[in-house]
């Protein structure tokens, strides 16, 4: 029953955990390791201490004690332990830091909803506090929700916003699932693998056991994912409370909770746009502001947009409000900042004969769009269904960008080349590629990428205005 050292290869769980390997979101190349002046016990920083069965046995009944959850010690729960405390311990070590910047927001609202603030742990399983964690199956954010259940409990999703990565609305919505489940079996570790598989699977794996009510009874008869996700948070409940016994100590976080905060977009506005005048790296910005698929904060009708800032960098914010909105007229910046795009939505009716890539075709999107926005995993879509687009562009049709100079407003259509201020522009069309962009102006995807400040990360959409040349 025990863990071979391989085992967690494929496991969701060690994956989230694996994804903060990418995540740059710690001071000093992310690495550094704070290690306390006066440390509770005298290890040497590279000592990695290991304890016997008794050991681990009687702190998770100490924890127990306390807990509203079953926190029972066994070979599984040990497997996972293990690879918090000997295999993983650098990533431990990282996600300690995010906990910082989430936890103190988690307790918040399990205290305001009378939850366990146990279950702020629960994101450690799901996510591992990665805010732009997803899932092979497409779950999403920090408490990786899929489609269907996000709908449920208000999180939207469009062609600009995911709100199941917004951290705040995303907690809100963990809390009113939890409370559900919660109704529905009574019992918090039947909760914990009803979040993981679903109550539809747990009823079912009941039904399997011959009516058992407890999750130990029905583990046996649920998916092989769900008979490890207790064991996990069990396994977290351990480690994020014996850090110190185990010699793990936080990565420096670049934030934390109380040095953030928060102000009312009045205007579309870019993660480069902000960048430019604040000198707040876009990554950091993405980080604190994930329910922006595009780096790009819509204003709609009826809606408030809020962006996360440092805190120490809100006054320069609201001082230049002004100028870092009408940068989007400064042609100094990357291209993506002149986009003023607007989203409307449409309910498209699937026809007889249609597929998803005519449907992407028709609209100007992507298979993929269509399938993040209507909670599509298959291929295929039957007759009959109705499907949500965003279709993009400025109200009266048109997607270019309303610049302030007389020449910009004759070049609405995509494909066209002109000039302006020493440099050559082009229109991009549906299907254009850098690659295409850059044969069609005899140049190159670097120099196109040089021209237009475009990071690792970019966008390009109908109607957007590039640089491709000087004059």
């Amino acid at each position: 029953m025990g863990y071979a050292v391989d085992q967690f290869q494929d496991d969701p769980i060690a994956a989230a955990l694996d994804s903060l390997h990418s995540l740059n979101l710690f001071e000093k190349g992310y690495a550094k390791i704070v290690y306390p002046k006066n440390p509770k016990y005298q290890f040497p920083p590279d000592s990695v201490p290991k304890y016997d069965d008794g050991v681990y046995e009687a702190r998770l009944a100490k924890l127990d004690a306390a807990s509203p959850f079953d926190l029972q010690y066994n070979p599984v729960v040990k497997g996972y332990i293990q690879m918090y405390t000997l295999r993983r311990r650098e990533l431990v070590s990282r996600m300690m830091a995010l906990s910082q910047f989430y936890f103190p927001m988690f307790e918040e609202q399990l205290d305001k909803y009378n939850l366990p603030l146990e279950l702020k742990y629960l994101a450690i399983c799901e996510s591992a506090l990665n805010p732009l964690a997803k899932s092979k199956a497409g779950a999403m954010g920090l408490w990786q929700f899929m489609y269907p259940t996000g709908k449920i409990y208000g999180l939207k999703v469009s062609s600009y916003v995911d709100e199941r990565c917004d951290p705040y609305k995303s907690t809100i919505a963990a809390c009113e699932y939890f409370k559900y489940l919660y109704g529905l079996f009574g019992d918090w570790q039947m909760v914990l693998a009803a979040y993981n598989g679903g109550p539809g699977t747990v009823n079912r794996a009941i039904r399997k056991s011959g009516g058992k009510k407890t999750y130990w009874e029905i583990r046996p008869f649920l998916p092989k994912e769900t008979q490890g996700y207790v064991p996990a948070f069990i396994a977290v409940n351990y480690v994020m409370n014996y850090t110190a016994e185990h010699n793990l100590h936080s990565a420096i976080p670049k934030k934390t909770f109380l040095e953030v905060d928060t102000v009312i977009v009045k205007k579309q506005i870019s993660f480069e746009q902000i960048s430019a005048v604040l000198d707040i790296p876009a990554d950091e910005l993405m980080y604190l502001n994930p329910v922006y698929k595009k780096r790009i904060i819509p204003v709609l009708p009826d809606e408030v947009s809020i962006l996360t800032l440092p805190a120490n960098k809100m006054g320069a914010f609201i001082t230049n409000e002004d100028k870092i909105y009408n940068l989007l007229n400064n042609d100094s910046l990357n291209s993506q900042t002149i986009l003023a795009a607007q989203e409307t939505m449409k309910i498209h009716t699937v026809r007889s004969g249609e597929h998803l890539s005519t449907i992407a075709k028709r609209y100007g999107c992507t298979v993929a769009d269509i399938k993040q926005w209507n909670g599509i995993t298959g291929s295929t879509v039957k007759p009959g269904r109705k499907l949500t687009i965003y279709i993009y562009g400025k109200k009266g049709g048109s997607t270019t960008a309303n610049t302030s100079t007389a020449n910009d407003t004759k070049v609405s259509q995509g494909g066209k080349t002109t000039t302006q201020g020493g440099f050559k522009y082009y229109v991009v069309k549906k299907g254009d590629t850098l690659f295409k962009i850059a044969q069609q102006n005899k140049t190159t995807v670097d120099e196109l990428k040089k021209l237009n400040k475009f990071g690792t990360k970019y966008t390009l959409m109908p109607g957007q205005k590039i640089k491709v040349g000087t004059n």
